[in-house]
């Protein structure tokens, strides 16, 4: 018996995918955008504080990254209604989201303060920089030279991600395709169609993220 492919069914359903796909391209960035405003303070920390400062911040690192993401969400999502605090799924996935990358993004920025010359630091504090504005001017646009390429990829990563959201209910571009599923039966269909968009948007993603690590940061990312 072969395989007989029939979109009829899902054609009429794209522009309800796409929409999914936009909501998943929401949750990477805004988890992304989290994610680097907690590394960099946690980079900060583990490079500047002292161990009452980053012994806690090594166990933040240490749980988000040896436990699964989905086991994080759940938590977040089952546990704390306990203690009265109710999210939605869309939150709870965001929010889940971007503590983990938060931690990665801890490490990944840690590597880029190292990877900062002495004679840099020392330049600023001759010309009278404080600590937050020797990271600003100095550090920061250095790690994003440096670490562009790797933060992009995990930047894609996230994006393809968002897909565990589907299990909490949330109406991304997966979440959207069991939907569509389970009135059309036609999984096969539907799922080719959901694997093209997402292939679609990372490459986009790419592009882009290419286009602004070259114009801004001087950094080059290899395109496919």
């Amino acid at each position: 018996m072969s395989l007989v492919l029939d979109f009829n069914a899902i054609w009429p359903r794209v522009p309800y995918l796409l929409g999914g796909a936009w909501l998943s391209l929401q949750i990477a960035f805004l988890a992304f955008c989290g994610g680097m405003f907690i590394g960099l303070f946690g980079a900060m920390a583990k490079t500047y504080g002292g161990v009452w400062v980053r012994r806690p911040v090594d166990a933040y690192v240490s749980f988000f990254t040896n436990t699964p993401q989905l086991v994080q969400i759940y938590f977040i999502f089952f546990a704390l209604p306990e203690w009265g605090i109710l999210l939605s799924p869309y939150t709870a996935v965001l929010i889940g989201m971007t503590l983990n990358a938060g931690a990665y993004l801890t490490q990944v920025q840690l590597a880029g303060f190292a990877s900062v010359h002495r004679a840099e630091i020392e330049a600023a504090e001759t010309l009278g920089f404080t600590r937050m504005q020797s990271v600003r001017y100095v550090i920061f646009p250095h790690i994003m030279k440096t670490l562009f390429p790797p933060l992009s990829n995990l930047y894609i990563l996230m994006t393809l991600g968002t897909s565990m959201a589907a299990v909490f209910g949330v109406e991304e571009l997966t979440g959207r395709s069991f939907n569509i599923n389970s009135e059309t039966f036609r999984s096969v269909e539907v799922f080719l169609v959901a694997a093209v968009i997402y292939i679609v948007i990372t490459f986009a993603a790419t592009l882009l993220l290419a286009g602004v690590g070259r114009r801004l940061f001087r950094s080059q990312i290899k395109l496919f």
